[in-house]
């Protein structure tokens, strides 16, 4: 029997792990116990750990969609051979977590808040580059083995007062934006795509692909490396300082230094990494299950006719779909620290909504259960950018749960700014100013869980008693 190699022997996952909190993310932990860790196949070669001191142009903190999108567009675009810093195993954080759902979007907002916050002329430009954006995330897809399912996207109003709110933003985006959205009944939606109870209705979008996020990130690596960059797991940053220009980025394993940082943690940065971070986003987490197949009886009881990306109106919203291999996975937000993230009341939070959703699914057997942090910028919308322009440092951050299909445009864009290259869009609203930074210091992120917790308490009565 073939013995395991340093690299394949992994520190335990730790499911209280809280960004707010936690001493950093680890070095070298497993993945969570997801559906995507468990179906991904193999992973692909990686570099290994940091060993000795090293020399790069360009070094990625962060090794998800992001990093791994920077460090394949430097390469593949810029001629720019990129080493990728990974605390833990490849693609560890939000990249093996989420729902695998990839709208064309980007941020909290929608289009008709774009319009409300910078006006008309503005939104059509940022809307412009959000469809650039999920035209680079198809065309990765179209390269990877991902099990991709296109179709759009269903957005269901799980009230029937919400329905305004939907036909609203259905008018916004035809006739400012030229999208082919539609209106559904609630019998529409039952009958041509699923038996939704909560359905009182929903906005149709012809954009958007789900996809198996952990087998995509796999194929980020494998293009990434095949044109030169370098990806270390388990090889963590501890230590930072910049001299004369040039970072040195101390690992367990050795110094690596470089001309250029670009940051791609989302919501796993150490509260210790740059301080032009420090409380510059909020971590939200985010609990996940799916079920097991569901049988042909099942599949015609619950009238699954689709798999496309499903998301509700609520505003700790749940997102929803059925997999390639016929089991449901339905998520949504929840505890508020992680070490909170293991009770009960959480799990049973989607097992209820799924039964309330689709009776006939009632105590159905449940084989996956996880959750993750999102990185939410507190103004809702992400950031590409230089933070400070006398500084080569740069982070793409902020999705806000958005950030399956954008990470990758992201990724091209920070390879651009890394790369000295100029452009047009820089001169939007999420390219041209930081995070926001709300306040400092412990008790201000402690004062802000707190401010979360009578949120989500407000949210729920909001939501599903007014």
């Amino acid at each position: 029997m073939r013995l395991a190699t340093p690299s394949e022997i992994f520190a335990p996952y730790d499911p209280a792990y809280d960004p707010l909190v936690s001493k950093g993310p680890g070095r070298n932990r497993d993945y969570a116990p997801t559906y995507w860790a468990a179906t991904a196949g193999t992973p692909p070669d990686d570099d290994g750990a940091i060993v000795g001191d090293v020399d790069a142009d360009v070094v990625i903190i962060g090794s998800g969609f992001t990093g791994l999108a920077t460090a394949l567009f430097l390469a593949r675009e810029h001629g720019i051979k990129a080493v990728v810093l990974e605390a833990n195993r490849v693609a560890w954080g939000c990249t093996s977590r989420n729902g695998g759902q990839g709208q064309n979007a980007s941020g909290r907002l929608y289009r008709s808040q774009w319009i409300e916050r910078w006006g008309l002329d503005v939104a059509k430009r940022l809307d412009a580059e959000i469809r650039y954006g999920f035209q680079t995330f198809k065309e990765l897809v179209a390269q990877s083995d991902c099990d991709p399912q296109p179709g759009g996207h269903l957005y269901i109003a799980h009230r029937a007062k919400k329905m305004a709110f939907l036909e609203n933003e259905a008018r916004v985006m035809r006739e400012h934006f030229g999208y082919d959205t539609h209106m559904l009944t609630a019998a529409e939606v039952r009958r041509d795509y699923c038996d939704d109870q909560d359905a009182a209705g929903a906005m149709h979008e012809a954009e958007g692909i789900c996809v198996h996020p952990l087998k995509l990130a796999h194929s980020y690596l494998r293009q990434a490396r095949a044109l030169g960059a370098r990806v270390h797991p388990s090889s963590p940053v501890i230590g930072w300082e910049t001299v004369n220009g040039v970072h040195h980025l101390r690992t367990p394993g050795g110094v690596v230094r470089a001309r250029a940082v670009g940051i791609a943690t989302g919501a796993y940065t150490a509260p210790d990494l740059h301080p032009t971070l420090t409380n510059r986003y909020f971590p939200v987490l985010s609990n996940s299950i799916v079920t097991r197949p569901l049988t042909p009886a099942e599949l015609q009881a619950t009238n699954f006719l689709t798999h496309e990306a499903i998301t509700d109106t609520r505003t700790l919203r749940f997102y929803y779909r059925l997999l390639p291999d016929n089991r449901l996975q339905i998520g949504s937000r929840s505890a508020i620290t992680g070490a909170d993230a293991s009770r009960d009341a959480h799990y049973k939070l989607l097992v209820d909504g799924l039964a309330r959703k689709f009776p006939p699914l009632k105590n159905i057997q449940i084989d996956y259960s996880w959750w993750g942090w999102v990185d939410v910028a507190h103004d809702m919308m992400p950031r590409v950018v230089q933070p400070d322009p006398k500084q080569s440092v740069f982070y793409a951050l902020g999705y806000g749960g958005n950030g399956v299909s954008f990470s990758a445009h992201a990724g091209r864009r920070m390879a651009q700014r890394i790369a000295g290259q100029a452009d047009a869009a820089f001169g939007l609203p999420i390219y041209n100013s930081p995070l926001q930074f709300p306040a400092q210091g412990e008790w201000a992120a402690r004062f802000r869980r707190f401010g979360q917790s009578l949120l989500y308490r407000w949210y729920y009565l909001r939501d599903e008693v007014l």
